[in-house]
């Protein structure tokens, strides 16, 4: 006996009615462009708003099949752009200008955070009371992107610190082989705190609170990839930005989503760390008073605070153009 299809529909689970409709559809699947997106680190909250809008469906109602790449200590996130195994990055704002003004013709296609969370960490025990006193001292330096920032402090105090590699753990720090290390407000300071110190054992210096608060994280792209389809570039960043304003209106669901991801990296979890940085990214990327810029936007005031920090001290040989360089796809975040 042939059953009524449009009776027995009703019948059906959710997930199935979804495949039925997907089959019924079969140019949907080729409706969706692929495209890769290069992270500077592995999974963590710090990329909530991707991974959000990955496992939200966000990028696939955009039109885009999106395969998020985890960064690391291998992973140059510019390599991967100019050599094309991905469309997209993020990347420090100070980095991206680096990679310009070296020739790479990349552009920032929107803006995330807008305000430093690097810092360097000293005892407070130490004899190390300004930043000054770092002369001759061990550092803990991150390599790639995390290095330009203490470059143009070095240099503008004149100081000659002795840079000691640091990798992803502060152990080095914590055993007293430097005498100050790297740390992101969001991550390893709060590493730091959970490790047994309190705040009161450390002495911090933001780079925001020298003259040097640079905005962080954005999403990049190469010009070509700009030229050739804005309207999907600008399908990205909406997604990406929607995943964000997702994650910082259901933390909890979108600490689920990350700590997913973690764990199929395998990669140790905290929940009360992952929180933590959450709160934290909200704290950097949302505007916080009248003339911040828009959540998602490259303000001119921002770039300026970085290419000529970075000129004229010499850590890049030009300055490039402000409307070469970004294109305003966040659209105000709105």
């Amino acid at each position: 006996m042939r059953m009524n299809m449009v009776r027995f529909h009703g019948w059906l689970p959710p997930l199935l009615t979804a495949l039925l409709l997907l089959l019924a559809r079969p140019g949907l699947a080729a409706e969706l462009k692929s495209a890769a997106l290069v992270l500077q680190w592995q999974p963590q909250a710090q990329f909530a708003g991707f991974y959000v809008a990955q496992a939200k469906g966000f990028y696939r109602e955009a039109g885009v099949d999106m395969r998020l790449i985890p960064g690391g200590a291998d992973v140059v996130p510019s390599r991967l752009l100019a050599d094309g195994r991905a469309q997209f990055a993020t990347m420090f704002l100070a980095t991206g200008l680096e990679r310009r003004a070296d020739g790479l013709p990349v552009v920032n296609l929107a803006q995330l955070v807008q305000r430093s969370a690097l810092m360097l960490v000293v005892r407070a025990t130490s004899n190390i009371k300004s930043p000054r006193d770092l002369d001759g001292k061990r550092v803990g330096l991150w390599d790639n992107e995390f290095g330009l920032q203490p470059r143009a402090l070095f240099q503008r105090l004149g100081i000659h610190p002795r840079i000691i590699p640091q990798s992803n753990s502060l152990q080095l720090f914590l055993r007293g082989g430097v005498d100050a290390a790297s740390a992101m407000w969001y991550n390893e300071y709060h590493t730091l705190l959970a490790s047994g110190l309190d705040p009161h054992d450390l002495r911090v210096f933001f780079y925001r609170d020298m003259d040097l608060n640079f905005p962080e994280d954005g999403i990049y792209a190469m010009e070509k990839t700009v030229a050739a389809d804005p309207a999907f570039c600008r399908a990205v960043v909406s997604a990406s930005l929607r995943g964000w304003r997702y994650a910082f209106e259901h933390q909890e669901e979108a600490l689920d989503i990350v700590i997913a991801r973690m764990r199929e990296a395998h990669l140790p979890v905290s929940r009360a760390h992952q929180r933590f940085m959450l709160a934290r990214m909200r704290d950097v990327m949302l505007p916080r008073v009248a003339g911040d810029a828009p959540f998602g936007e490259l303000s001119r005031t921002g770039y300026d605070q970085v290419s000529k920090n970075l000129a004229g001290l010499g850590l890049i040989r030009r300055e490039p153009p402000f409307g070469e360089f970004r294109r305003d796809f966040a659209g105000g975040g709105k």
